[in-house]
């Protein structure tokens, strides 16, 4: 670097986001799989792709934001990075809580933000925090989140560990509250396998 040369700006948000993996998630529970918040958001985003090509494919819908919905999904938990995962239950402890950690995730998205290159920051913020005109686009990803939420708890059970089974039906419930054809098809259809071992999946 030349002696008046500008310093290059530094960018950090990658760098922070490529750490989601070493953030764990289900803290309370015992895991027979541990699993991670990268890992997580590659799940929602392939579910977040299945639900809304089903929606087209299967039952013809034209008007799914597909390409804007996986987007979204891949910055869904990106605050996470800053605040960990918080387990459910201390989420909704009460609405104090539940109100502070709100503001705590505005915070942690706002910090995000800043640590984009200058010149994307718009485009950042609008990925780490949706607005309203994301909202179509965003119920895909809420509702990938929840169904990957319930195939974690559907797996854990499988593998024998009841640590899961009460989550399993708590969700299950909430997944069937989504009230989302797409997302009853791929609870027919896709979501069984998700219970069965390797030797079973490569069955005729």
């Amino acid at each position: 670097m030349t002696e008046n040369a500008v310093p290059a700006e530094r960018a950090h948000l990658f760098a922070y986001l490529y750490r989601l993996r070493l953030i764990g998630r289900w803290g309370l529970m015992r895991s027979t799989v541990p699993e991670n918040v990268a890992e997580h958001t590659y799940q929602v985003a392939i579910l977040t792709h299945a639900l809304a090509t089903i929606s087209h494919d299967v039952f013809g819908r034209t008007d799914v934001p597909i390409d804007r919905a996986i987007t979204l999904a891949l910055f869904h938990d990106a605050t996470e990075v800053i605040t960990g995962d918080i387990p459910t239950p201390v989420k909704h402890h009460n609405p104090r809580v539940h109100a502070s950690l709100r503001e705590l995730e505005h915070l942690a998205a706002e910090q995000l933000t800043g640590l984009a290159p200058s010149p994307t920051r718009d485009t950042y913020r609008s990925l780490i925090t949706p607005g309203e005109h994301d909202a179509e686009a965003y119920r895909w990803v809420k509702a990938a989140d929840k169904l990957d939420a319930y195939l974690k708890c559907l797996t854990e059970v499988a593998a024998g560990n009841p640590e899961f089974a009460v989550a399993r039906r708590q969700l299950e419930r909430a997944v069937a509250d989504l009230d989302m054809p797409e997302v009853e098809y791929f609870l027919r259809h896709c979501a069984p396998s998700f219970a069965m071992t390797l030797d079973e999946l490569g069955e005729p």
